[in-house]
Order: structure tokens, then sequence, then C-alpha cells
């Protein structure tokens, strides 16, 4: 989701690269909650941090507690931010609450992404 977000909001010439400490695949709630907004990231793919590209990074930016904990060290000069964000794909309970739950989260990153953007303009 910050992926599609990030890709829209932020300068055309940034490179808006996501990575995870895992490849789990594309979660299709999250597809379906980011469609509903008009935001279609049907054709993104779930990839594993590459060491290399982070060092190259000029900002990276964990989202839970597990992808900051295991990130990879990176240079100095790289700036890091975390958003302290549930993940979303361990929401339990009913459809509807699991919906809310990634509703919640994308909702989130769309301000987190968006906070950003306006910081880069300013």
């Amino acid at each position: 989701m910050a992926e599609g977000f990030a890709k829209r909001l932020l300068p055309a010439d940034w490179q808006i690269h996501s990575a995870g400490i895992r490849a789990d695949g594309l979660n299709p709630i999250a597809v379906r909650v980011m469609a509903e907004i008009g935001f279609d990231i049907s054709d993104q793919t779930s990839t594993v941090l590459d060491p290399k590209a982070l060092q190259s990074s000029d900002l990276i930016v964990t989202l839970c507690g597990d992808a900051r904990d295991h990130c990879p060290v990176t240079p100095a000069r790289v700036q890091k931010q975390h958003w302290p964000l549930l993940d979303p794909a361990q929401a339990t309970g009913s459809e509807a609450e699991v919906l809310d739950a990634f509703r919640t989260v994308r909702d989130a990153i769309k301000a987190r992404v968006t906070e950003l953007a306006e910081s880069e303009v300013s």
C-alpha cells in the first residue's frame, strides 16, 4: 500500500522501491482496499530487501516493528523513518473486522506519505 501511495503522491523524480524482510506475496485484501479509493496496486510485487539498494538509498521507511528490527545496517547518510503501524495481514476476526484493519492502516499510510510529500515540497 505504501508503494502505491508513494508512486502517486511523491515527486516524479523519486525512485520508489518497496521490499520486506520476506516476500509474502501481494495481499488481495490490500489490493481490494486500495482499489476502493482509486489506487490500483494489482501489478505490484512482493520482494525481499536488496542490501545493495539499501546502501544507495537516500531514505528508508519501515512500517512495522518487525521490519525496523530486522532491517540491515545502512550507511549513516541514509535517512531512516519508522512508521509504527500494525501489520494488517495479522488482523483476525470477521471479514468486516479484517477489512477495517486494512482500511485503518491504508489511511494511516496515506496520511504519512502525504506528510512526507508536503515536507519535501516545502
